[in-house]
């Protein structure tokens, strides 16, 4: 049985709760000790390599979206700090880490929230997630500003899932995200980048890299509806032309905290594509020319 949640999980129900955007390429701190029965080495290879639905109803919790970030003064720091870092890590291990420390994944992105707590990977705080309760995770999915994981209570079980940001390759897109079925839909699709990029862009399009989708947002950095899809600090956007790209067979899909998702033409989408760009945040119009082969 799956339904609504409107607070803390009581019973069988489906909630959605999002939780923060964590960087791919910098996580010092992560350490790793072995589990009965579980494979070391899985899991230090895990600690040093840094890069590794549908149907229901859903519900944003949203609370405190601004999160804590440290501020105040003791024992309230201390415990941000710690939930902070506790989300941190568990949106590493649900968008990357989930082969390497076997956990049984869903193809729609979820896991089984009991599996993770058995593992006893640390987080920066130094606090292995095996000494984490489930309320702590509760709180810190609540006061995340980036919504980026999902909960799941279903048949008295508690999952919990990555809205987006994978390179796990068992995840399947159509489970995990909603299909855009008209251009209509996002009128706005904007990828955030830096001007240094520009050139290599220009000449072989925007590319999914080592994840699953391409990332844009459904409007400009500061618009409210914004709440995740590109960093805060880029210094140029491109406007794609969805409706264009969808015409030629190109699919786009919406996570559950509202970043537009696609993959592209096989991993990439063509500068052909391209609307428009622009300079952030002065919004100054970049002229570009589309290189032809």
């Amino acid at each position: 049985m799956v339904g609504r949640l409107m607070a803390p999980i009581r019973s069988t129900a489906t909630n959605y709760l999002i939780l923060h955007r964590f960087s791919l390429n910098v996580f010092p701190s992560v350490q790793c000790t072995e589990v009965k029965g579980s494979s070391s080495s899985s899991f230090t290879s895990f600690a040093r390599n840094p890069s590794f639905g549908r149907g229901r109803d859903h519900l944003n919790m949203g609370g405190n979206r601004g999160g804590s970030r440290g501020h105040g003064h003791g024992g309230a720091r201390d415990t941000s700090n710690k939930i902070d870092a506790l989300g941190r890590l568990l949106v590493r291990i649900l968008r990357h880490g989930a082969t390497e420390l076997n956990l049984d994944m869903r193809s729609d992105g979820y896991v089984k929230l009991q599996d993770l707590l058995k593992l006893n990977i640390k987080s920066r705080s130094n606090i292995p997630l095996s000494s984490h309760s489930i309320d702590e995770i509760q709180e810190a999915v609540r006061i995340d500003n980036k919504q980026r994981l999902g909960l799941l209570q279903e048949d008295g079980e508690l999952w919990i899932r990555a809205n987006q940001g994978h390179s796990v390759k068992s995840v399947e897109t159509e489970n995990l995200l909603e299909p855009i079925l008209s251009a209509e839909e996002i009128p706005v699709c904007i990828h955030g980048t830096y001007k240094r990029h520009l050139e290599s862009i220009l000449a072989s399009g925007l590319k999914r890299m080592n994840r699953l989708h391409i990332h844009f947002a459904c409007g400009l950095p500061q618009d409210k509806v914004v709440i995740s899809g590109m960093r805060r600090d880029v210094n140029l956007l491109i406007f794609i032309d969805t409706k264009k790209a969808m015409e030629d067979g190109m699919k786009f899909y919406k996570s559950e905290n509202e970043v537009l998702l696609t993959e592209g033409f096989n991993g990439v989408v063509p500068a052909k594509y391209f609307q428009k760009i622009e300079s952030w945040p002065n919004r100054k119009p970049v002229p570009f020319q589309v290189q032809v082969f």
